[in-house]
């Protein structure tokens, strides 16, 4: 029986306690978590990527990524793409992201450069035979400030027509982080190749069009996550999540889906796989 796998997990947050969120996730029978390398901002991606290569194990397989995040996207310099460049060829780095488009803050960087960005990682990803981690973030439910700087722009529509023009040409497969939209929003977003991955969030009261994206997606195309240490799931709702309470939320998935947790496990278990390109 395969064992489950936290598909999006920010290990490097864990600054004090470490090793022990990390025996709890073997406790609760995790099999491998992918470590997500964005860190505080560019000067600091690669501590991802350290964590995957000195505390994988045969029990617990860590993995990394490597992105700028879209609210550090004005740090997306010449030199800061160099290193993410030198990280993702590595071979314990099995994905770049999160990158993307968030229109949620008021703080962010401007749409251009977010999209400037996004382009460039793309591109990145793309010369490296590496999936990308979107992270996308629309102003719908954000503040008035921020609905005013970003008016009617729409990230979800932004990163498909984006996805379309750089990324759909290398024929590699990403996956919509936090899936966060709803049944039309997923319907594109599987058309255009990617992959749903679902967090705490489906399990929250208000999240309706999550759960009916969650139940309608095509079960070949489904991962689970914590996106840790953010957005525990309930009944663990406003504590600090971490990766072993990623079983709640692929309980949640199973009962949607009609179907039982082990076969929820292994099939988003076979899906990571085979998306990154790791061996049963």
């Amino acid at each position: 029986m395969p064992k489950l796998i936290d598909s999006h997990a920010h290990l490097d947050f864990y600054t004090d306690d470490q090793a022990e969120v990390l025996n709890c996730a073997k406790a609760a029978g995790l099999g491998g978590i992918l470590a997500i390398g964005i860190g505080d901002g560019p000067e600091t991606m690669h501590r991802a990527l350290e964590i995957a290569e000195s505390q994988s194990t045969g029990d617990l397989e860590i993995w990394a990524s490597v992105g700028i995040h879209p609210q550090e996207a004005d740090k997306a310099s010449e030199e800061n793409l160099a290193k993410l460049r030198e990280l993702a060829s590595r071979e314990r780095c099995i994905a770049v992201g999160e990158i993307g488009l968030d229109y949620y803050h008021v703080e962010n960087p401007d749409i251009a450069t977010q999209k400037a960005a996004f382009v460039a990682q793309m591109e990145i990803a793309g010369a490296a035979s590496k999936p990308m981690l979107i992270h996308c973030r629309t102003s719908l439910l954000a503040t008035p400030e921020a609905k005013a700087r970003y008016g009617d722009a729409d990230a979800e529509a932004d990163v498909l027509t984006l996805a379309e023009a750089h990324w759909s040409r290398f024929g590699i497969p990403g996956v919509m982080h936090c899936f966060s939209g709803d049944l039309e929003h997923a319907r594109k977003s599987l058309d255009a190749g990617f992959y749903l991955s679902f967090a705490g969030n489906l399990t929250y009261p208000k999240a309706v069009g999550i759960r009916e994206a969650a139940a309608f997606a095509p079960a070949d195309r489904i991962l689970v996550e914590t996106d840790a240490p953010f957005l525990a799931p309930i009944p663990l709702r406003g504590q600090r999540n971490e990766p072993a309470f990623v079983a709640h939320t692929a309980t949640a998935l199973a009962e949607l889906r009609g179907i039982a947790t082990e076969a929820l496990i292994e099939t988003t278990t076979d899906n990571f796989r085979r998306l990154l390109g790791l061996s049963s």
